[in-house]
């Protein structure tokens, strides 16, 4: 590693006490005793050196400590114990429109956004038209941003982020925010980025971007470091802790991966397939999408019901189905390989989403669970090409319902 890197962490360990307030705030820490409740290393001993004008990724699951990292190496966040490191200034892409004022444009919430990145606005002035023309938004820019849509909201974030003269960029998971096109250009002007010798540290759930992207990676795990390396290396070790091995919209479950099992019978692969009959990993908004489980009997069933959950990326279950729903029959399955196929037509908000599945017999007997066999991104796109989008910034909730809507101008003033 170079003598001089761009980033050093020595030690670092971030604490929150669970079940009591803990904001960081000065006002908080004078005067008062510290709140009851359970101490949560959301960090530990980590150390490591990034070079300058590398790109490196980080892996782990959703709680694992990676955007937790990423606000202490930004300073949004203090470290309890350890030390960082940096050479150069920073720019941060963590959440959707950082540093923009809703009330201000587009135009003003550019020079903002550089100025809270620490650009003189001579600095800002000299990138605003190339700013402008990658994010897209050039009809809109004295609109303001409160009204953007999520995709506008992100496309100006990264223009800003991505344009400016920082030596540092931090890009956590908000990528997923933006349509396919929007997500290729960003990927390319990463590559851009880095080529011209800026530090890009990139955390994402699509290990085939942080593939692509990145050639070093760190896998986090419980708020430690658990392995560094080539990403190819970083990424297989990850997969195989987590027992599912997925390659686009398809997922192999091995025998190591944590499940609920009489061994009756025995989930083998989870696959996630358009109407065209290509598996995907990314589904539009509004698009129907089917998934495929293929299932090992090894004794005769004779009522089984496949449950086969959606969650989101915190693990809340936000979609539930059965074989059983509406009264259909239960499976009757002889010994052997058989798959079974469930067509779903749930609009799901833009996001990250997993797949649970599992057989059950009608009384309630678990015979086979496997919880996050497989994850996908909903994306903020429309499915048939049109205008349909997600508007704001802020996703509420997982899955958009099918709505009638009626106004009644006939309601006299009491």
């Amino acid at each position: 590693m170079s003598s001089d890197p761009a980033i050093r962490v020595r030690g670092l360990g971030k604490r929150y006490r669970l079940g009591g307030a803990s904001t960081d705030l000065l006002t908080e820490r004078i005067g008062r005793r510290a709140p009851k409740g359970e101490d949560f290393w959301a960090l530990r001993d980590v150390d490591l050196e990034i070079a300058k004008g590398e790109v490196v990724g980080f892996v782990g699951r959703n709680g694992a400590g990676k955007s937790t990292l990423l606000k202490c190496l930004s300073r949004i966040t203090p470290p309890t114990e350890g030390r960082i490191e940096l050479q150069g200034r920073i720019g941060t892409l963590l959440e959707v429109g950082t540093g923009f004022h809703p009330e201000l444009n587009g135009r003003e919430n550019v020079f903002l956004s550089g100025t809270i990145l620490g650009m003189r606005r001579q600095e800002v002035a000299a990138r605003f038209d190339e700013i402008v023309a990658f994010s897209g938004i050039e009809r809109f820019l004295e609109t303001p941003v409160k009204r953007y849509s999520s995709g506008m909201y992100v496309r100006l974030a990264f223009a800003v982020a991505a344009h400016l003269d920082t030596d540092i960029l931090l890009v956590d998971e908000v990528l997923a925010v933006g349509d396919a096109e929007f997500q290729r250009r960003c990927f390319g002007k990463m590559d851009d980025v880095a080529r011209g010798g800026r530090t890009v540290v990139f955390v994402s759930h699509q290990l085939s971007a942080v593939q692509r992207l990145c050639r070093r990676a760190y896998w986090i795990d419980g708020g430690r470091l658990r392995t560094e390396g080539p990403t190819n290396d970083v990424v297989a070790a990850y997969l195989h802790h987590a027992g599912a091995t997925q390659d686009g919209g398809v997922a192999t479950i091995g025998p190591e991966v944590p499940r609920s099992t009489t061994g009756d019978v025995t989930l083998r692969r989870v696959a996630l397939v358009a109407d065209d009959g290509q598996t995907i990993d990314r589904v539009a908004l509004g698009q129907p999408f089917t998934v495929e489980m293929t299932f090992d009997v090894a004794t005769p069933v004779s009522d089984g019901v496949i449950e086969l959950g959606l969650s989101t990326a915190d693990g809340t279950r936000v979609v539930t189905v059965q074989n059983t729903d509406g009264e259909r029959p239960v499976l009757r399955l002889a010994p052997g390989r058989h798959v079974i196929r469930a067509r779903i037509e749930a609009t799901l908000l833009p996001g990250e989403f997993t797949v649970d599945v599992g057989m059950h017999k009608l009384i309630g007997l678990t015979m086979d669970f496997v919880e996050r066999a497989l994850t996908f991104t909903a994306l903020n796109v429309a499915h048939d090409g049109g205008d349909d989008r997600w508007p704001w910034v802020a996703v509420r909730g997982a899955v958009r319902a099918p709505t009638a809507w009626t106004v009644d101008a006939s309601v006299p003033v009491p």
